[in-house]
């Protein structure tokens, strides 16, 4: 029977999992993704196009001809190289009745440490490139009696941009999310089930913006990625944000997975190492659909 490959397995399975176990998955699965490919290891060059607008018609003469388009290149480089590793003794997995297990070792970081991390990473890379690129942060403090305003006034901003209405997603954090439920102007339907034993308050959309809650500490403009993730010294929180997935590229590529059985090399030991180069990016054309409400 040939020897399964558990680190082809992993990486199969983290590309199926990523739009479901990350707080941000909906953007790491953008549309923006499958659209740009990286050229040449680290390099993305996403082209742009532009023209003039008409003119009015001549019937009685033929005017000159000139080139009306143009085209122009966003480059994107990955600088996101990150790597993980670790050992693990046969007698360690036997005398821990298999609890102590490569499986489970890389399951246990997925969920505490590299999820996190790439959500960390997602939201702090996002709110840098919008402030690079102009994108200002609106620092209102954030109310039950304006959060609905708020909300209005950066479906208007959006709506004047031209940006898809069809979807937007507003993230936030549970404090964030209990003032929308407690919203003086909201409209709820109260759904009561099991025989008046249960009272569903839930609000997951806003007309047709998906409501999703992401833990505070993941919703902070600063990280440090020394080591993990941890919340940097400077980080503000980001109590709310609007987003169409189109504004964003997202490419997670990983480059090296493997796993070595024990033997002379690794000393007797089980010997997993992965690494990827990835990143997060704003489309800068589509700035626009990007709205931060940020403490001051």
């Amino acid at each position: 029977m040939p020897v399964v490959n558990y680190a082809e397995q992993y990486s199969r399975a983290l590309a199926q999992n990523f739009p479901y176990v990350l707080n941000f998955g909906k953007l790491f699965s953008t549309p923006n993704n499958s659209i740009y490919k990286v050229i040449d290891a680290k390099t993305i060059k996403i082209p742009t196009i532009a023209t003039t607008g008409r003119t009015d018609g001549n019937r009685d003469e033929i005017t000159g001809f000139s080139r009306n388009v143009d085209n122009d290149w966003e480059v994107k480089t990955l600088a996101n190289h990150r790597e993980w590793d670790t050992l693990l003794h046969p007698q360690d997995v036997n005398q821990t009745n298999m609890v102590l297990s490569i499986q489970n070792a890389t399951k246990v970081f997925n969920e505490t440490q590299k999820f996190p991390e790439m959500d960390a990473y997602c939201i702090s890379k996002i709110h840098s490139e919008a402030v690079d690129a102009d994108v200002a942060d609106d620092t209102t403090a954030l109310t039950v009696d304006n959060i609905l305003s708020k909300f209005d006034e950066y479906m208007e901003a959006m709506d004047d941009a031209r940006v898809p209405q069809t979807g937007r997603i507003l993230y936030v954090t549970p404090a964030v999310k209990t003032l929308i439920k407690n919203a003086k102007d909201i409209v709820k339907t109260i759904s009561v089930s099991g025989g008046a034993t249960a009272l569903n308050r839930n609000v997951s959309r806003i007309d047709e913006v998906e409501i999703i809650s992401v833990p505070s500490d993941l919703m902070k403009t600063v990280y440090n990625f020394n080591k993990g993730w941890k919340v940097g010294e400077t980080a503000k929180q980001i109590n709310m944000l609007l987003i169409h997935p189109i504004a964003v590229f997202t490419p997670v590529s990983y480059s090296f997975a493997s796993m070595e059985t024990p033997s002379a090399h690794t000393k007797g030991k089980y010997l997993y190492y992965e690494e990827s180069f990835e990143d997060v990016f704003i489309l800068n054309q589509r700035k626009n659909a990007i709205k931060f409400n940020v403490e001051a």
